[in-house]
């Protein structure tokens, strides 16, 4: 795959997240670790409304700026490799009488850039978190 350590090197030259800091965003990591706990249980599809109940459970909605954020953070982990996606089942939907959903999966590089962050978070020293906050 394209995508390495470097996408999330400080020069940030993935054509996907041009503008922004090095890193995964706090809404990106939390989606992260949403797909390996559901991974975990045996889950390893979710649609963004299932991603959004989880965040709401563990005190995140109160960081995000509106439901919409959601999806748009999926689609740019999407779009940088670091989860995939495709559409369920038109049969399915119909059955259940309501809009297809789009399915998203954490891919291997989506898991190494979690651990990456992981990692950093727990080598940053308090000044450097505290730098970092500033931002």
């Amino acid at each position: 795959m394209w995508l390495t350590r470097e996408f999330f090197a400080p020069t940030c030259n993935n054509r996907h997240m041009r503008g922004r800091r090095p890193g995964l965003l706090p809404i990106e990591r939390a989606l992260l670790e949403v797909a390996v706990r559901f991974e975990s249980e045996g889950s390893p599809e979710f649609h963004g409304f299932r991603a959004a109940q989880s965040l709401t459970e563990w005190g995140f909605q109160s960081r995000l700026a509106a439901t919409g954020t959601i999806y748009t953070a999926l689609d740019r982990l999407r779009r940088g490799g670091l989860m995939e996606s495709r559409w369920e089942e038109i049969a399915l939907s119909e059955a259940e009488g309501r809009p297809r959903r789009k399915l998203y999966r954490i891919t291997q590089t989506g898991r190494l850039a979690l651990q990456n962050a992981v990692r950093d978070e727990q080598a940053a020293t308090p000044a450097t978190k505290l730098a970092g906050a500033e931002r």
